[in-house]
């Protein structure tokens, strides 16, 4: 069974940054990424990322955010610049979306 471990989230004011990070027990497929879902919306795309390095961004972080994986370390990683309110939601991490965190909150409120 693959297990996902998300970290890093926190509280923080507008306009700071937080690093979230996701390990995997073993890597399964070739992309691995964030999404992140608020109560009563869906969950949303905020970051992907493939063996080869290709990223994916949601609209709504281009720019403020960023992907990158250690795949020796069986990891993924989301810098997260210049939050936002809006930004506030719980982040999952998952390995070809079939395999899921309990996700990590991340809250930005001054």
């Amino acid at each position: 069974q693959v297990q996902v471990v998300e970290s890093g989230g926190g509280s923080v004011q507008p306009g700071g940054s937080l690093r979230l990070s996701c390990e995997v027990s073993k890597i399964i497929a070739d992309i691995m990424g964030w999404y992140r879902q608020v109560p009563g919306s869906q969950r949303e795309l905020v970051a992907s990322i493939t063996r080869g390095g290709v990223t994916y961004y949601g609209d709504s972080v281009k720019g403020r955010f960023s992907i990158s994986r250690d795949i020796a370390k069986n990891s993924v990683y989301l810098q997260m610049n210049n939050l936002k309110p809006e930004d506030t939601a719980v982040y999952y991490c998952h390995t070809g979306f079939q395999h899921w965190g309990q996700g990590t909150q991340v809250t930005v409120s001054s």
